[in-house]
């Protein structure tokens, strides 16, 4: 779990990189949405939220009162669409499991499903799954390069900071 003013992601740097290639996308209020996503080897089926950007120009994270609640962000495309697909979640709260505590034990071939809002559902199958440090945190290859990512925390929790140190991504294609 990283402390409340700390994203997941390397946020600090997300806006700069999505300025700098042009994919943040605007989106009208009708728009589809994803509205949960569903990973049978890792017992997840959860609903998504939206998530934009802090006024730090940081990914915002779903609610810690939440757990159990992915979020999308919603300036990277619709899974299913041409572009990047971001999806956040926690992988443990104080004293639980969180929606994505067993992340990194997804294995390549592995499927993730997205259902939108126009009900339709997205089946993805796992390419890769990588531990970094959050110093290292591939941000155009998450928020820029095509297929779904899947992010959390992971690693070493620095009790001192109260927050972990890396960061595990899953990248995944469209089946």
């Amino acid at each position: 779990m990283a402390r409340a003013g700390r994203v997941v992601l390397a946020g600090a740097i997300t806006g700069l990189v999505l300025v700098a290639f042009g994919r943040t996308v605007e989106r009208k209020p009708d728009a589809i949405v994803p509205e949960s996503i569903d990973i049978p080897s890792i017992e997840v089926d959860a609903p998504l939220m939206k998530l934009g950007l802090t006024k730090d120009g940081e990914v915002e994270l779903p609610p810690y009162e939440k757990p159990k609640v992915a979020g999308w962000y919603s300036k990277s495309a619709v899974p299913g669409e041409k572009g990047a697909s971001v999806i956040v979640g926690h992988v443990d709260t104080k004293d639980a499991p969180a929606v994505f505590y067993k992340l990194r034990h997804l294995r390549k071939g592995q499927v993730v499903r997205v259902a939108r809002s126009d009900g339709k559902t997205v089946e993805y199958k796992v390419d890769s799954v990588e531990q970094v440090h959050k110093n290292d945190f591939p941000a155009k290859r998450v928020y820029v390069d095509e297929g779904l990512k899947l992010v959390t925390c992971g690693g070493r929790f620095d009790t001192a900071k109260g927050e972990y140190d890396d960061n595990v991504i899953v990248y995944a294609s469209r089946a």
